[in-house]
């Protein structure tokens, strides 16, 4: 006899379907989608709290113009596959790395050295984002959450930071992050807290683990993704997409 899969998250049987031990229908009637999804990670409803800060992630991911590689993927796909709604925006999830909507995990874990360098040597947070952003620049190592290659200031930070504070969820998080902002700008040259790097000190200080810095990415940009896709559907024809292509490989040759 076969095993069966073991899950802590959903018991579906014939007349009820429970999440975390809550009724659906229940949380249908009095949860919004941000307590759910609250619940799948954390297995506890948000407080109020929680949940305007998920909330205000989850709509600050959302979308970031159709030139962003997985909004770009996912309509080139759908200019190439009529077929499936499904392939076009899966397409656009593929994107999603640590380059493009995956550098909250990163930045996650990089929000755990720091916290734990200032609790180890007894100094500081700003202290140990000195150290931090001083090894940094000396490996030449890129750090996940600072900077853009469109806005010299992100404008979706600082509102969710000053939300972080109204609500009384700002903590470690989102005090490293601006202490390790200030020690980029003096040892090695302004560069933005963008929005991977913004949410990690939220999601931080909201007690999530480093992977929640994509997985929740990908949960708000899927949203966005169906409707770059429902328009690429609706507005445009077949195969529009054509990507200007310049050869610059060997010259013509002859195999004799």
């Amino acid at each position: 006899m076969l095993e069966p899969w073991r899950t802590g998250i959903v018991n579906a049987a014939d007349s009820t379907i429970r999440l975390r031990g809550y009724d659906i229908t229940e949380l249908m009637q009095k949860a919004t989608f941000a307590d759910t999804v609250f619940l799948l990670h954390r297995e506890r409803l948000p407080n109020k709290h929680e949940r305007r800060l998920l909330d205000a992630i989850l709509t600050s991911v959302v979308d970031h113009g159709s030139g962003a590689p997985s909004c770009a993927t996912a309509r080139l796909a759908a200019s190439g596959n009529r077929e499936s709604l499904a392939a076009a925006i899966a397409a656009g999830v593929l994107a999603i790395g640590n380059d493009h909507g995956g550098a909250g995990a990163a930045c996650m874990s990089l929000i755990a050295e720091g916290v734990a360098l200032s609790k180890e040597k007894s100094v500081s947070l700003a202290e140990a984002a000195n150290q931090l952003a001083d090894h940094a620049k000396a490996s030449k190592r890129r750090l996940p959450g600072m900077g853009h290659r469109v806005h010299s200031v992100d404008p979706r930070t600082a509102v969710l930071f000053a939300m972080a504070r109204e609500e009384g969820i700002a903590g470690d998080g989102v005090l490293f992050m601006e202490a390790l902002d200030a020690a980029v700008r003096e040892k090695i040259k302004p560069l933005p807290i963008n929005i991977d790097g913004a949410l990690a000190a939220i999601l931080y200080d909201l007690g999530f683990p480093p992977e929640a810095g994509k997985l929740i990415f990908i949960v708000g940009r899927v949203a966005g993704l169906t409707a770059e896709v429902a328009e690429e559907y609706a507005r445009e024809k077949p195969m529009r997409i054509r990507v200007p292509v310049e050869y610059d490989g060997v010259p013509p040759r002859s195999m004799d």
